[in-house]
């Protein structure tokens, strides 16, 4: 039998008229200008990080490292605090997003079920903390009271559930699951423990892992608790080593020759980047593999038709 000539398909071509033109082209230019002013910041800050204090304090527009100077980066790596800085924060970033991630997912999907009793008082009683709280002085009175100060429980308990992020798991849960989901399961003899732990956590991966990411971000860049509830140097995260090194180059400034004052003078300016650098550039290597999660965090809990 002779082949069957393949009928040639139809190329589907959409053509744009002059106005979607216009469009496309000033809405890449808008696009492209908005890149621009969230990018640079950052690219100037490295750059900064790297360029002679002189030049940076000028006022001129960094595009390249015109003069190279890393006394900054040399001091910042001899630092021998920073090292268990970073262990610390790890530390408490690992163990802090583990209790959170224990507390507010099954926090989460219990005020998702419509059958559980007194849901709206505890849903406000969530809610009310987002606007009042106790103060800083209670809070401190307790964490002393409680015996945990100048402890790591001191980094993670006082923060280990937020309420925003209850709000979304809750909203995530109605959304995601089903009231038939559930009745099916127990039609079945699942038990209540048994449908969160074998359905509800495999369906939950999105949130779960939007939550360790929220959680992670807050907990390595805490600094305002670890002045509060921590004495010991040997125990201060990442952020707080970086803002005494900073503190205790400037303060090595007096008393020197004048040839010395603007040595220090330029490494303290530079100080400034390169401690930003040091505590982001970890974030910054992680967050382009786990960007769809944030984007996923934005609409979880959105209002669906």
């Amino acid at each position: 039998m002779a082949k069957k000539d393949k009928i040639p398909q139809p190329k589907s071509t959409v053509k744009l008229s002059t106005g979607d033109k216009i469009f496309n082209v000033v809405n890449f230019i808008i696009m492209a200008l908005v890149c621009i002013v969230i990018v640079y910041p950052l690219y100037y800050v490295l750059l900064a990080s790297v360029t002679d204090p002189v030049i940076v304090n000028s006022g001129k527009l960094l595009l390249y490292p015109e003069s190279w100077y890393i006394n900054g980066y040399v001091t910042t790596l001899k630092y021998g605090p920073l090292w268990t800085g970073y262990a610390n924060t790890i530390k408490y970033t690992v163990v802090g997003t583990l209790i959170s991630l224990f507390c507010t997912i099954p926090a989460g999907y219990a005020l998702s079920r419509k059958d559980l009793v007194g849901r709206k008082p505890i849903m406000f009683l969530f809610t009310f903390t987002m606007f009042f709280s106790g103060g800083i002085v209670p809070l401190y009175l307790t964490i002393k009271t409680l015996g945990i100060y100048n402890t790591t429980w001191a980094m993670v308990l006082p923060v280990a559930v937020s309420a925003y992020n209850l709000i979304v798991c809750r909203s995530f849960f109605e959304s995601g699951l089903p009231d038939e989901l559930l009745e099916a399961a127990k039609i079945d003899g699942c038990s209540d423990f048994g449908f969160f732990f074998k359905i509800a956590i495999p369906l939950s991966t999105t949130i779960i892992a939007v939550m360790t990411l929220f959680y992670a971000t807050a907990m390595w860049n805490q600094f305002f608790n670890a002045l509060m509830f921590l004495q010991d140097d040997d125990k201060m995260p990442l952020q707080v080593v970086l803002r005494n090194l900073v503190l205790m180059n400037q303060a090595n400034q007096m008393g020197s020759s004048a040839s010395e004052m603007v040595t220090k003078q330029k490494l303290a300016e530079q100080l400034k980047y390169c401690v930003v650098v040091v505590s982001a550039f970890p974030l910054l290597c992680v967050y382009p593999f786990l960007q769809k999660y944030f984007a996923k965090g934005v609409t979880i809990g959105a209002v669906k038709g």
